[in-house]
Order: structure tokens, then sequence, then C-alpha cells
């Protein structure tokens, strides 16, 4: 809906809330008590300025600078110096919803009132996101240990420098402000710091990935339900009871939506006789291995919810004890180090994915023509074997972790890292390859049940061969295949084959 909006009280984020906000720009508004809290919580940070306590990033400097004291007179220039010094990202930029995703992961702790920002910069993320302002972000820089070299750069845009989207046009910060009635921001006492130190370059990312993935296993479920028609296999790895005897939740809820995808398929028909007492694992095993990439995910989404909707900041606020004391609250090794699991878990979908594509290719499994070939003078999928192949071995290797590679900087002060922002972006290239492999297995599935002469489909692989076919004809003569394959992939990728899947299960 257009005039959608969604309330933010820092504690309430979901996954589907951060992708309408990031990709459909629908509008925000901060919680009466979420903005009692960041002014309660500036109240203190003003009252500390006039202590001669030190406080890490406020009254002293950061990093292996924190014994250099900076004095109340210079609160403004120290944190546009901090800025300014810590505008280090490199390209490639993050597109304009990751961006606004990022945006949001910041905004939405700093509502906890434990960092002490000034509210005139919270309200410059509200409006920026509303306003549809986006800084250029590059993305790539960071260690993962706290996103300063790359949040940096919204920083920059909202005291007016540096460069934003706004309407699709590159243009300076300044510019783009003045369209739509805003002032830059002038920095006081830890603003510079708050801006910058925190992981929501990683987290806002990850949770557009996370977003993908959960879409994607829907997907991956249905396309499995079309290549098990396509095989003539069996359904018997698919009973209820047996994925109950189990319990692993993921499965379970796989073979379900399996079993619903298939309903009035001729797979179910009595006098049906099965091809084989068993199919290869990569078909018997679909739903267990589905499976465990959902527990996967369900991992990865339950503390990267926890991360979005709790504060990651050091030093942290504390109102209530008017104390501001030193932590390590924005270590993220938990569900980093869930989204190398999670990228395993793709890494074995894409697997199963390419060997059920071969599979299909098999007159020895199928007894179809070899490489799905409508006559003898047609080469049909005799060489695709090679694409999906390639993008499943860097798959592969982009599944190796990296969270356990880091330096120790800054005066052997910052010893620890788990390099969050490259294990999300090395996660999202995983998934976009997975979308190339698994729309290369619906194009096999789609021409094996035409092979069959089109016999009864389920509901759910219905809506995938439909998609397929809206765009892709039965393949009857050879052509250039590289179209039919971008043509697939756009039919997943845009969102397409989902929204007939789901429209189809509701009939």
């Amino acid at each position: 809906m257009k005039d959608e909006t969604i309330i933010l009280t820092g504690n309430n984020l979901t996954i589907e809330h951060i992708a309408k906000i990031a990709c459909e720009g629908t509008k925000i508004k901060i919680s009466e008590e979420a903005w009692k809290r960041v002014e309660d919580s500036r109240k203190l940070v003003f009252d500390l300025a006039d202590s001669d306590i030190p406080i890490y990033g406020f009254t002293t400097g950061v990093g292996w600078n924190k014994d250099k004291r900076v004095f109340k007179e210079f609160f403004k220039q120290y944190n546009e110096n901090l800025i300014h010094c810590h505008t280090l990202g490199v390209l490639p930029e993050a597109s304009q919803k990751e961006v606004r995703a990022v945006m949001l992961a910041r905004l939405n702790p700093l509502l906890l009132g434990a960092t002490g920002i000034q509210p005139a910069i919270v309200n410059m993320y509200q409006n920026m996101l509303n306003f549809g302002v986006h800084p250029v972000l590059p993305e790539r820089g960071s260690v993962g240990e706290g996103d300063i070299t790359c949040l940096s750069h919204i920083g920059l845009a909202m005291i007016g420098e540096g460069e934003v989207y706004y309407n699709g046009n590159k243009m300076p910060a300044s510019e783009a402000l003045k369209k739509v009635g805003l002032k830059p921001v002038i920095l006081g006492p830890k603003d510079g710091l708050a801006i910058v130190s925190s992981n929501a370059l990683s987290a806002g990312q990850g949770a557009l990935v996370v977003k993908e993935v959960k879409d994607l296993i829907k997907i991956a479920d249905a396309i499995y339900a079309l290549s098990l028609e396509g095989l003539n296999g069996n359904t018997s790895p698919l009973d209820a009871k047996v994925h109950e005897m189990r319990r692993f939740p993921g499965q379970i809820i796989s073979a379900r939506n399996m079993r619903a995808y298939l309903e009035g398929s001729y797979l179910w028909d009595k006098d049906r006789k099965p091809k084989a007492l068993q199919d290869p694992l990569s078909y018997r095993g679909a739903a267990n291995i589905h499976g465990s990439l959902r527990d996967a995910l369900e991992y990865v989404e339950k503390y990267l919810l926890l991360h979005i909707n709790t504060s990651d900041d050091n030093p942290c606020v504390m109102v209530k004890e008017r104390r501001i004391e030193s932590c390590s609250n924005f270590e993220v090794a938990t569900w980093v180090t869930g989204f190398e699991m999670l990228g395993i878990m793709l890494s074995h979908v894409s697997k199963v994915s390419c060997y059920r594509t071969i599979k299909l290719s098999t007159p020895y499994f199928t007894n179809l023509p070899r490489f799905l070939s409508p006559a003898d003078d047609v080469i049909c999928y005799g060489t695709i074997q090679k694409v999906f192949v390639s993008l499943d071995s860097e798959i592969r290797h982009l599944s190796n972790n990296a969270s356990s590679d880091y330096f120790s900087m800054a005066g052997d002060i910052e010893d620890h890292a788990c390099n969050s922002v490259y294990v999300v972006q090395k996660t999202r290239k995983i998934v976009d390859d997975l979308v190339y492999i698994l729309a290369i297995e619906a194009m096999h599935s789609s021409q094996a049940v035409d092979l069959r002469k089109n016999p009864n489909l389920g509901k759910g692989s219905k809506a995938v061969y439909k998609a397929i076919r809206s765009e892709i004809p039965f393949y009857d003569r050879d052509r250039n295949i590289s179209e039919d394959i971008r043509k697939a992939y756009n039919i997943i990728k845009s969102g397409k084959m989902l929204k007939m899947l789901m429209a189809s299960m509701m009939e």
C-alpha cells in the first residue's frame, strides 16, 4: 500500500518491514516513546560533557587515539574531522535499496537511547529515508567490527558534503538536501562516532539477503516438485509421517510445501508404476536438504533481527544509571558465522539442483531422449551443463569461511574482527548464482514434462511451468540458449515466479 507507514520503536523491525521500507519505499515514523529515549540520552551526554571523566569517543579520541582529550569547544570540529578521516569506502557502490536498508539498520538501534546522538541526526535519518535522499555508499573497506569506513559516507551526506542519489540522479548532497527542504546537521559531542560506529552496512545488506533466501527456498521447493514430475519420480520420500518421525522442523516444512505443490499431480496416481525403487539422493533427499537450509535461515534471521533491534554502540549510554561505558557490543560473530553456515547450506542446495538437472538429461534415469532433445537433429541441452557446473564451483568457493580472517590493527588495540560485510556480500553472490542454477533446472524440468506429453501437474509445479513457458517456448530447434537462461533468471529474480506460485496455491 502506497500510504502505509511503518512505526519505528527501536525493537520491532522484521525482515519484511525492512524489505518494504528498502525496496518499496514505504514511509516510516518514529514513535513518541522512542523520541523520548533519544532526548533523554542526549541530555545525559550534555550533562557528562561538563565532567572531567574521560569517555571514549566523547571526551577522548577513538581507536589508538583513545588517550587524546577532546575539549568542549572543539566538539563540532572534532566530530567533523572524525567523519572526514573515516570516509574510506572502496567501490563498488551499494544499491539504493541497500543504502535504505543500511540507514534503517542504523536508525532503529538509535531509538533505544543507548547512543547519546542528537535528535536532529535521528530526524535526518528519518527524513532522508522518507524523501528518498540516498547517500552514495561504497560497500567495501570494512573489516566488520563496526563498519566505520563505509558508514562515514552517510555522515558526510548529513553534513552537506559528498554525493547522494535523489530521484534517480547523482548530485551533491548539499543540492539534494536543499531540494527537499533539509539543512545539513551540525555535529556535537559523540555524534560522529554514533554515525560511523555500528554494523549497519552488514546488517542492512544482510537483511535483504535473508529476505531473498526466504523467497528463494519457496521457489526451490516448487522447482523440485516440477523436476520430480519431469523425472517421473517417487513421492514416498515426501511422506508426512517419515518427516514427523525425524522431527527436524525445516524438512517438515519443505516436505509439506512439496506435497502441496504436487497436489493433483499424475505422480500420485495409484495405477502409476514407480520408475525405480529409489530415486537418486538429489531427488530422494531434497526435502531434507532444503529443510537444512530453512533451519540455517531460521538461526540467521533470529540473531540478525536481535542485532537490528538492540544497540551495538560503543560506548554504551545507560540513561537510568547515568553512565557511559566502553564495551564491545559491536561484536557480531554470532550472526556472521550464521551467514557462513547459510552459505554452506546454499552450496548444498545448489549441488543437488545441479545433479537433478544432470539426471533430467540422462535417459537411464528418465527414459526420455538424451539432453531432452525433441529430435535426432536437435542438440538441445548438450552443453548447458558447463554453465551451471561453473556457477556451482563459484558457489562452492564462496561458501568457504572468511569470518576468521583478520589482522590486529590500530596499535594492536583492535585485535579481533569477523569480516561481516564481506561474509554478507559473498552470501549475496551465492544467492544470485543459485537463482541461475534453479532457473536452469526449471528450464529442464519444463522440457521434460513437455516430452512426457504434458501429464497432469501439481498446483504449484504447474505455476512454475507456466512461469517458464510464459517467456520460454518448448525447445523444438536449436537456438541461443543464453537468452533462455537470462529470461528464466529474470522470471525468478523479478518475483514473477513466486507471485504466480503463491497465487496458484490460493486457488
